[in-house]
């Protein structure tokens, strides 16, 4: 038996999986190797292998943002979950991946591909079937994510402040948001999670798809951006290109068609990696 974990800064899936394709599945809160300390994520741990209840365990495989190798031993962040998995399970070999290299398995299983994540931030990379060897940086919210939910909250709210958008949707901004030019300084420049308050903008700006020029034109344009500046910098015409991510799976017909008209074809476009990790260690 094997347990797969994803985890994401608000929920953690779990599966324990048989060699029989049995499995269990549990979900529990989310686990941040950066921020959280160990007394906080014992009892989460705790809870998911209390239901799992998982027998004959050949390995332990934990996917996170976050994570960073360093080579063949255990990412100094993930050192504290690694002793707390010990004491469970002595012996039990156990990995700990980034999410991009979670992205990369699965979407593109043991072949090689490109994959990218695009949530409200974005990455991307080439893997070669069993390692990552190219990764164009994300550069974050500021400097890129392009393609991401946040960037395109930063464009939208950015042509808002300057009052580059059709008078119609910035007055339904303004009286649906708090709009005003003081508060949108705060939560950008000294806000706890700028991304995540631009990134809360993109099913708003979405509504507005297909049916207004200028946010059709945004959209499109953000899209393009990371094919042009991520994506076109491996090689498209020769590998599979998948995508992983919430905000990615929910415009995945304007992804698909974004890409076709820039020399993009789209193997997968999952919501999360989850599935794609059971079935990559499964087989």
């Amino acid at each position: 038996m094997k347990i797969i974990i994803e985890s994401g800064a608000t929920k953690t899936d779990w599966c324990a999986k048989g060699p029989d394709g049995s499995e269990k599945r549990v979900k529990t809160a989310g686990i941040n190797l950066a921020t959280m300390s160990m007394d906080a994520i014992r009892p989460i741990v705790d809870e998911a292998v209390a239901a799992l209840e998982p027998e004959n365990l050949e390995a332990i495989h934990f996917y996170a943002a976050g994570i960073v190798s360093r080579g063949s031993g255990v990412p100094e962040e993930a050192k504290g979950l690694d002793w707390r998995f010990e004491e469970m399970f002595p012996g039990v070999p156990r990995e700990f991946a980034s999410d991009l290299l979670g992205a990369a398995r699965a979407v593109c299983g043991h072949g090689p591909g490109i994959a990218g994540i695009l949530g409200t931030g974005s990455n991307s990379c080439f893997y070669d079937g069993e390692k990552i060897v190219k990764n164009i940086s994300s550069g974050g919210f500021i400097l890129g994510d392009e393609g991401g939910g946040a960037v395109l909250g930063k464009l939208f709210v950015a042509d808002f402040l300057k009052n580059q958008m059709p008078e119609y949707i910035a007055k339904d901004f303004a009286s649906r948001y708090q709009a005003d030019y003081p508060t949108i300084v705060k939560n950008v420049y000294r806000g706890n999670a700028p991304s995540g308050y631009l990134g809360q903008f993109a099913p708003y700006i979405l509504s507005f798809y297909g049916k207004d020029e200028y946010v059709t034109r945004l959209v499109e344009n953000n899209f393009k951006a990371y094919i042009d500046r991520s994506l076109k910098q491996y090689d498209i015409d020769r590998y599979q290109v998948g995508i992983v991510g919430g905000f990615g799976y929910a415009c995945r017909d304007i992804l698909r068609k974004v890409g076709a008209v820039n020399g993009v074809t789209f193997s997968r476009i999952m919501p999360s990696p989850f599935e794609g990790l059971i079935e990559y260690h499964q087989s």
